[in-house]
């Protein structure tokens, strides 16, 4: 695995774990369909809340939430969009949804931080 696919994956990791220890369930991880995939997917309260993730090991290259344009948001919207329709098909419940971003700057040689964006989009 390449180290930006490491990165990111590490990043995802520590987004779940900031975001389960405030009380949301993981309902999904790295949910796939042809459009696309969606990072985390999870319960919080009546809400389901589709997460994208950006990670960056330091700011060189500006913040990681800089990353998450409109258009991946629209695109995260869709793929939301999907994940609702797929749950449905088989019967389960969906609630109101909400779509958050994480930023994570991990760098090898200090605690990580996460910057967290309810509802964006």
């Amino acid at each position: 695995m390449a180290a930006k696919d490491e990165l990111g994956r590490r990043g995802e990791r520590i987004a779940e774990h900031h975001l389960t220890e405030r009380g949301l369930v993981v309902l999904d991880r790295n949910w796939r369909c042809p459009s696309g995939e969606i990072d985390l997917v999870l319960r919080d309260g009546d809400e389901t809340v589709f997460v994208e993730v950006k990670t960056r090991a330091g700011l060189g290259y500006g913040h990681p939430l800089e990353a998450i344009t409109m258009v991946k948001l629209a695109r995260l919207r869709r793929l939301a969009g999907e994940w609702c329709e797929h749950r449905r098909a088989a019967g389960q419940p969906v609630g109101r949804i909400r779509i958050d971003a994480v930023g994570v700057i991990a760098p090898v040689d200090a605690p990580a931080r996460i910057d967290h964006l309810e509802g964006v989009f």
